[in-house]
């Protein structure tokens, strides 16, 4: 006899272990990805203080909140407390429900002997029970619930037992399969009490099983690996990164990149429906007013407008309407419009990062910084080109330019803050300009805003004194974070400058490892310190700063080093009551040396995406010696200075350095793929000056000339 027999469980005894399961495979996942901290920088960060509110505060917050309230995974939090409640009514299901097992077969149980009885006992046994049990012998007592149907039963079990352990075909049967009448069917028991699929509810149940394997199971897997496919590393949808390529070129100017950040297709989902055309004209007209000291007061150029006005209507015209509405903090006179206008800003920021990563891949200088500063305008809503003044509270372009007088050049936040502070008051507190509280306002967020400035930048190789082909290169960069304005600040410390290289026996430091004490234990490391949240008052997101650190070839406009993004520091940038701490701070980069010897001149840009006027551009030149040198000239230094154990590397500051200068024509090629066919050619001495941008006051020049060094710890070639 074999079959399969399906049982219900209708005591209710094994569905709530698969109901246990089931939910658990969901809820514990679904626990750690609420409870996990949030990888955002900006959670923890402090924040910039000042109760200046701009215009239209309350929407600007509402969307903040909003984008809160989405970040907290309310829905999935909903599901995890749900999850568990149902697994802890589970949990007591199991603990108090009465339990059947079912017994397994024993002939010695059936008859009533122990394993060892002898077969004489056994016959013994089983001759007394038949005279006793036989149903000619024996009669039914009701008192017992007993039928006549049953003691027959009874007795075939008896004799099936005895001849299980006498037959010799019976017992093979029983030592084989377990049971005197050999294979038995096996019983498949469904964790469904009987009752749901009784009374006409079975096809109930089919539908829900063929809706949550055949329907639901499906659509989430195939949403979550869409999802995955459609979108790109930058949180962009793949259409829109696509949009983007198609609209880049090696001449996009920030104006270009604007336009293009508009075929977003993000902001469907924004404009959708009547959206798209519903006040269209309303944000053209008042964008493209005339006015001061813009051309158009949403700061577009010529060029601008004819990109806008050559678009078809639709959501992108309407888009790019918007973000110069929003760069150009222009007042449209509706809720609804100036709403919108908010809303535009972060989308247009995430695929500004895309469009950024797309000019990287490409490698031309123009586009990279082009990306970066656009990342600026939109983080601060300030034009491209426009004042650096209007990061400050008040400040409106009319104001900056009465600031600013007949200059070609804007000030930056540093050097009007250099300004003597009489004159600076004059220029700034008046009628038509800033009243006196407005003004202390404006001053005091100044000071609290954190300009990097770097006071010196060097090549070095870990444990060595000189960099050699091939090599792996540190790029390390020393800089104080000096807010504008800032007083009484201290002098540079020579030790500071300097980058020590961990003992040779120190084999955590070497390779990065976190150290240990002698028993054996993790040594409590100092956690990375989070600059403050950019103040960005018209942005409605919390964001973290991010300072970019790359080397280009200004002779080919080409990237020579790809940028390494800072989020934290090192060192306390703010004491607890908030005043700087200038502590120096070290940011590092790390890239393989070109393949042959020579003087490599680069660019350094250092460029913070959250503040205009914050970044600096220095030249910085790469001493690489032939290794057979080098190696000639530590034997040399070893001889003359056994007791010298800090190797000097090539460093440069923010002042003049001697160096070599090369044509950088195929050093790109080289840094990636080895390709230099021979070392550059020389050329005659000449000094290396920063190139430093607009933003570098000439009284911070002075400060750096006075603390200079030149360059003489690489021999020239």
């Amino acid at each position: 006899m074999s079959g399969t027999d399906y049982s219900y469980d209708e005591q209710g005894q094994f569905f709530p272990f698969f109901v246990l399961t089931v939910v658990g495979i969901v809820t514990i996942p679904l626990t750690y990805s609420v409870l996990k901290p949030s990888s955002d920088p900006g959670v923890t960060a402090p924040r910039i203080k000042t109760d200046f509110q701009p215009e239209h505060a309350d929407l600007i917050d509402a969307q903040r909140k909003a984008q809160k309230r989405r970040e907290r995974k309310l829905k999935r939090g909903v599901a995890v407390v749900a999850g568990w409640a149902i697994m802890a009514l589970m949990a007591y299901l199991i603990i108090v429900t009465a339990r059947t097992v079912p017994k397994i077969w024993n002939p010695y149980d059936i008859l009533g002997l122990s394993d060892s009885a002898t077969e004489k006992e056994i016959k013994s046994h089983y001759k007394r029970l038949s005279l006793k049990f036989h149903p000619d012998k024996i009669r039914p007592d009701p008192a017992k619930n007993q039928t006549l149907e049953s003691l027959n039963d009874y007795f075939v079990e008896l004799t099936k037992a005895y001849k299980a352990l006498t037959d010799e075909e019976i017992r093979n049967n029983y030592q084989q399969y377990g049971h005197p009448d050999g294979k038995q069917s096996f019983s498949i028991g469904i964790a469904l009490p009987k009752f749901i699929v009784t009374d006409g509810n079975g096809k109930y149940v089919i539908l829900v099983y063929a809706a949550l394997l055949g329907v639901l199971l499906p659509y989430l897997v195939g949403s979550w690996w869409y999802g995955t496919q459609r979108m790109s590393k930058e949180k962009v949808l793949i259409e829109s990164a696509n949009n983007l390529f198609r609209e880049y070129s090696e001449d996009i100017t920030e104006g270009g990149i604007i336009s293009a950040l508009s075929t977003g297709v993000e902001f469907q989902q924004t404009l959708k429906g009547d959206k798209a055309e519903s006040g269209l004209e309303r944000v053209e007209s008042r964008v493209l007013a005339e006015g001061e000291p813009f051309t158009y007061v949403g700061g577009l150029t010529a060029k601008d407008r004819t990109k806008l006005e050559d678009l078809e209507g639709g959501v992108r015209r309407k888009a790019l309407g918007l973000l110069w509405g929003y760069l150009g903090r222009v007042e449209l006179d509706d809720t609804a419009l100036n709403q919108a206008k908010i809303e535009v800003a972060p989308i247009a920021r995430a695929l500004n990062a895309s469009f950024n990563a797309i000019a990287l891949a490409f490698g031309s200088t123009g586009p990279i910084l082009a990306s970066f500063l656009t990342a600026q305008n939109l983080i601060q809503a300030i034009p491209p080109g426009a004042s650096p003044l209007l990061q400050l509270p008040y400040i409106t372009p009319a104001i900056a330019r009465a600031i600013e007088g007949d200059a070609k050049t804007h000030l930056t936040l540093q050097q009007y803050m250099q300004l003597p502070e009489a004159y600076r008051r004059k220029l700034s507190v008046g009628k038509g300009l800033l009243t006196e509280s407005q003004y202390k306002t404006a001053i005091d967020l100044a000071k609290q805003l954190p300009r990097l400035q770097v006071e010196k930048a060097f090549f070095k190789v870990i444990g060595e004194k000189y960099i050699t082909p091939g090599s792996l290169v540190s790029f390390v960069v020393k800089g104080r974070f000096v807010p504008p304005g800032s007083q009484n600040v201290p002098e540079v410390n020579e030790l500071d400058l300097e980058d020590v290289d961990p003992e040779e026996d120190d084999l955590d430091a070497i390779l990065g490892r976190q150290k240990k004490t002698s028993k054996g234990e993790k040594l409590k490391e100092d956690k990375p310190v989070q600059p403050p949240l950019a103040y960005a008052p018209y942005y409605a997101r919390n964001y973290s700063p991010r300072w970019n650190v790359f080397l280009t070839d200004s002779k080919q406009g080409k990237m020579a080093v790809p940028p390494f993004t800072f989020i934290a520091f090192d060192k306390p940038i703010f004491d607890e009551s908030g005043k700087p701490t200038f502590n120096m701070q070290t940011l590092k980069a790390q890239f393989q040396a070109p393949p042959q010897a020579g003087h490599y001149t680069f660019v350094m840009h250092l460029i913070c995406d959250s503040y205009v006027g914050f970044d600096t551009k220095m030249e910085v030149t790469l001493v690489v010696d032939e290794a057979a040198k080098a190696a000639e000239i530590e034997a040399e230094d070893d001889i003359s200075e056994p007791d010298e154990g800090r190797s000097k590397p090539t460093h440069f500051t923010r002042s003049n350095a001697n160096s070599t200068t090369d044509s950088l024509a195929g050093q790109m090629n080289a840094l990636k793929t080895g390709g230099l066919t021979g070392p550059p050619p020389k050329k005659k001495k000449r000094p290396v000056t920063e190139e430093s941008s607009d933003e570098e006051s000439g009284t911070e020049g002075e400060e750096a000339e006075d603390t200079s060094e030149t360059d003489t710890d690489t021999d020239e070639e």
